[in-house]
Order: structure tokens, then C-alpha cells, then sequence
């Protein structure tokens, strides 16, 4: 049997619910003892906790950003200091302001919709379904779809598109409630919130609970290798307690009865996969490029702890280069505003030190964060005309991976001659 079919055998012990936290630290999906770290930010406080002016001089809680390794699946991941809820039920991300995210959701939809034919017949859930930014497509071809999102204030925006959606939070209780009333899943599609879930083994479970027989589920996250080539420490934050690899997540998955049976390698977020998983009996044969990207991670040094090793040196490195940069531009008396307000955003500048010392201001085309400050650094956060009035020398783009997006936005800021600059994964000024 190939590495991409079989199961993980007696080397991973499942415990449901188990989750890693300050007194007893265990892995989240195998429950082995975690000691070995992978990377340490220093203290941070929560990347989408965003500070109201009048809230300036309260207190802010801020908890350890250090990420460990297990020495036995692999899974890279960190403590669970707050729970979900206190993240995820009041929440300021939505997908939709990014254009190039929107249109990323919309091709998914029309080729998927094809993949699978798809029609009225059919039903397809999004777990953490956001604002609708993907639903909405296929909302729009007449397939029954549910979203399933546990922040309230984002979920009322989905339904004001017509999405329907449940304000809840995934696992095996609320699959089998949906599976039950409205029915099952042909597609269950869930977006960048692997990453999101601290009981991972509940989140998988669930899905094995949702999915119709025939069913197929599909998967987007951030792969942990690109992570590690490209020095995107920046996405280590605490909304993603895991950081993944295929050969890590096919190991979750057939734990649960799951199997991956194809692989899509994208460019979003600094390099993603996309998984399409089945049930651990279907006939679906696995793709050749699954089972090459298998290999690939193997080759690349996955399954081996030395390989993991090597990180924090590299984040150490681009910190220096980033603040070596910023110092001599004020000391050659230029001014610098940030670009977005993004969770990948606040790791860096919370990591780096970087205050209004540095940068005057950011700028989000998010009205839900006009007039807050940036959490642990207090940098203010405006609308992006901002930048047209006040004609700053350089524009640190924050969400480096949508600078192209943003580059052409902002491409008014040649008329005085200023410059773009993104820090991952390395300082570079075009």
C-alpha cells in the first residue's frame, strides 16, 4: 500500500479532543510530549485584536507566539492561550476586501463545479465560510449551499448576500446535527481554517461525519514548506495553532477514517495546497502528483527533525535586515507608512520592535479597523487616501502576499517619487 493510501499505523495515537497548553504540552493530533521548538517570536498579543482609541492606555494581554515541533507526525504548532470563542465570535477579517482573493474563490468555484458536476441537486458546505466571498459563486449557479461561520458581526455580511449561513463552530456535533437537517455533503470546502483549529482531531472527525459517501472535500492552507524556504515567519500567529505539510495532513486524515486523493499547489498566501480528500474506502485513485509531492516533502528533509532546525536562524536574519533598513531610512529623514492590517502584519512588526518610531501610520481597506491601532504596537490604522495626502517616501506593504494587488493600487505613489517595500522574504524595495 502507497504512503498516500495506508494509514499511520501504531506510530500515532489518536485522543480526541487532545490539545496542547502551557501545563501539560502535547500534540494536538498524536499526543506525544512536545519539547523541541521551532521557532520563538517573543510574547505577542492576538493579530486581529485590534485597539479602539479609547482603549490606548488599558492593559493588553500578549502570549508567547512560540511554535513547536512533534518529534513523532511532524505537525509544527502552537499552544492554545485562548480559546476559539474569544477569537473567532466577534472577528475583524473579511475575505472580500481583497480583490484578487474574491476572483482566487470564484475560479475555484467554476472549475470544482465542473470536477465534481455539480447542479441543483447537490450541496456543498464551507466551513469558516467568512462573508460569503466564496459561496456567493456558487449561489449565483443555483447549487444548494450552507456556510458554516462562527463570527456573528461576518456572518450577518454572508447573509445579506444571500448565503445562507449558521453561526456556529465546527466538529463532530455540528456535522452531525447538519447532517441530519439540511443532509449531507457532496462538497464540504474550508479555506484557510485547517490552520484555525486547535482540536484538530474534533474538525476532521466532523467531516467525516458530513461527507456524503461519494462526497469530496477540498482543503486550502499555507504549506508548511514554502513557510520554511521563504522565511514566512510572519504567518506564525495565534489564530494558526498548526502549520501544515501534505505528508502531516494525510496522516490526520486517515486517522479519521479520510484520504487525500489529489494535490494542488498554489500561489496564494506565499504558496498553498489545496487537498481533495475522500472517505479512506472510496475508488478514487490517487494522482501521481499527490504521490510526487509526497516524495518531494520526503526528499526536502520533512520527516527529519535537523531539517526543522535550521528556521530560527533564518527569522533572526531577515528581523535584522528588516530594522537595518527602516533605521537608515529615518536617519536619511524619509518618512514610511504600512499597507494593511493584517494578522501576518502584526507578527512582524510585534517580532521586529517596529513602532511609530518607524512607521507614521497603516492603511486597510477595511472600514471595521478605521480609526483602531495596530495591537501591541499602536501604529493607526486609516483609510487608504491616507497615503495620497500625506505622500510618504516609502509604502511597507504588510500583506506582502497580494503586493502585485496592491502595488497596482497604489501605483499613483510614483507622481512623488515613492517606493514599495515588502519584507518577506527578505527586504526588497521596487
Amino acid at each position: 500500500m502507497s504512503s498516500l493510501t495506508q494509514g499511520i499505523g501504531e506510530a500515532t495515537e489518536v485522543t480526541s479532543g487532545a490539545s496542547a497548553s502551557a501545563k501539560a504540552r502535547t500534540c494536538r493530533f498524536c499526543a506525544a510530549p512536545l519539547t523541541r521548538t521551532f521557532v520563538d517570536l517573543g510574547m505577542s498579543p492576538l493579530c486581529e485584536s485590534f485597539v479602539p482609541a479609547h482603549a490606548l492606555n488599558h492593559m493588553e494581554p500578549f502570549y508567547p507566539l512560540h511554535a513547536f515541533l512533534c518529534e513523532r507526525c511532524f505537525l509544527v504548532q502552537l499552544d492554545e492561550y485562548v480559546t476559539p470563542d474569544n477569537i473567532f465570535t466577534e472577528y475583524a477579517y473579511f475575505s472580500s476586501y481583497s480583490d484578487s482573493w474574491v476572483e482566487h474563490a470564484r475560479r475555484y468555484v467554476e472549475q470544482v463545479s465542473t470536477r465534481l458536476a455539480l447542479g441543483a441537486g447537490s450541496r456543498v458546505f464551507e466551513i469558516a465560510s467568512n462573508d460569503g466571498y466564496l459561496l456567493q459563486h456558487f449561489v449565483r449557479k443555483a447549487i444548494p449551499v450552507l456556510g458554516v461561520e462562527p463570527a456573528a458581526n461576518v456572518a450577518k455580511v454572508a447573509v445579506a448576500k444571500g448565503v445562507p449561513t449558521v453561526v456556529r463552530f465546527f466538529g463532530v456535533d455540528t456535522a452531525t446535527d447538519l447532517a441530519r437537517n439540511p443532509g449531507p455533503a457532496d462538497l464540504i470546502v474550508g479555506n484557510n481554517v485547517l490552520a484555525h483549529v486547535p482540536d484538530i482531531n474534533d474538525f476532521v472527525g466532523g467531516m467525516k461525519v458530513l461527507l456524503k459517501p461519494t462526497g469530496t472535500i477540498t482543503m486550502e492552507f499555507p504549506h508548511l514548506v514554502r513557510l520554511m524556504e521563504q522565511n514566512q515567519f510572519d504567518t506564525i500567529y495565534h489564530e494558526h495553532f498548526s502549520y501544515l505539510s501534505l505528508t502531516t495532513v494525510q496522516r490526520i486524515f486517515n486517522a479519521h477514517g479520510l484520504r487525500v486523493y489529489d494535490v494542488e499547489e498554489l500561489t496564494t498566501h506565499g504558496g498553498s495546497l489545496r487537498i481533495y480528500a475522500c472517505h479512506i474506502d472510496s475508488t478514487e485513485p490517487a494522482s501521481e502528483r499527490a504521490r510526487a509531492l509526497i516524495r518531494r516533502e520526503e526528499e526536502f528533509g520533512l520527516n527529519r527533525v535537523e531539517t526543522y532546525a535550521r528556521f530560527s536562524a533564518q527569522v533572526q536574519e531577515t528581523k535584522r535586515k528588516l530594522l537595518a533598513f527602516l533605521i537608515e531610512a529615518k536617519r536619511r529623514g524619509r518618512t514610511v507608512a504600512g499597507y494593511g492590517a493584517p494578522g501576518k502584519g502584526n507578527t512582524l512588526l510585534n517580532y521586529c520592535g517596529i513602532r511609530t518610531d518607524f512607521i507614521d501610520y497603516t492603511v486597510d481597506r477595511n472600514p471595521y479597523k478605521h480609526g483602531r491601532y495596530l495591537p501591541g504596537t499602536h501604529i493607526p490604522i486609516f483609510a487608504p487616501e491616507r497615503i495620497r495626502e500625506t505622500r510618504p517616501d516609502y509604502v511597507l506593504i504588510l500583506p506582502w502576499n497580494l503586493k502585485d494587488e496592491i502595488a497596482a493600487q497604489l501605483a499613483y505613489i510614483r507622481e512623488w517619487g515613492g517606493q514599495f517595500v515588502v519584507p518577506i522574504p527578505e527586504v526588497e524595495v521596487f
